[in-house]
C-alpha cells in the first residue's frame, strides 16, 4: 500500500511546481494570464504562472512554450508533473502563447537603441512611450 500523499504548504507548493514546470523543455517562461490574474500570492513576493487554490487545491498553470513542441503532449506531461508535487488534483494548463528563437532575435533588436523603460507606441509607430 503506497503511502498517503502529504501537500507541502502553499507557498512551497507554488515555488516546487514553477521550478519543475521552468525545467521542462518544452516551456520558454511562465506566463501571469490576463491581467496578471496567475499567480501565487505569497508574502512580499508572487509566483507568477502558478495559482494555487488554497481552497480546493486544484492547480492553475499558464505558461508560453516554444514553437515546434507538441502542444497535447507538452500539456500532458504539464498535468503529470503537477501532479506529482501536488498529488491528485485538478490540474488547469493554458498555454498563453508560442515562443520562438526568432522572437528572441526580433526583441533584442527592437530594444538596442531605445532607452531604458521605452517601449513602442501603441500600434507599431516608432515614438517611444513611456511605461
Amino acid at each position: 500500500m503506497a503511502a498517503p500523499h502529504t501537500t507541502p504548504a502553499p507557498a512551497a507548493l507554488a515555488d516546487a511546481i514553477a521550478q519543475r514546470v521552468l525545467d521542462h523543455p518544452a516551456v520558454a517562461r511562465l506566463h501571469g494570464g490576463p491581467f496578471g490574474t496567475v499567480a501565487s500570492y505569497l508574502p512580499g513576493r508572487r509566483v507568477v504562472g502558478v495559482r494555487v487554490d488554497e481552497t480546493d487545491g486544484s492547480v492553475d498553470l499558464s505558461v508560453v512554450l516554444w514553437v515546434g513542441v507538441p502542444l497535447r503532449q507538452a500539456v500532458a506531461d504539464l498535468r503529470r508533473v503537477v501532479v506529482e508535487i501536488a498529488g491528485p488534483v485538478i490540474v488547469n494548463v493554458t498555454v498563453a502563447d508560442l515562443h520562438s528563437v526568432e522572437d528572441d532575435a526580433s526583441e533584442a533588436e527592437d530594444d538596442a537603441g531605445e532607452p531604458p523603460g521605452a517601449r513602442s507606441a501603441p500600434g507599431g509607430g516608432s515614438n517611444p512611450v513611456p511605461e
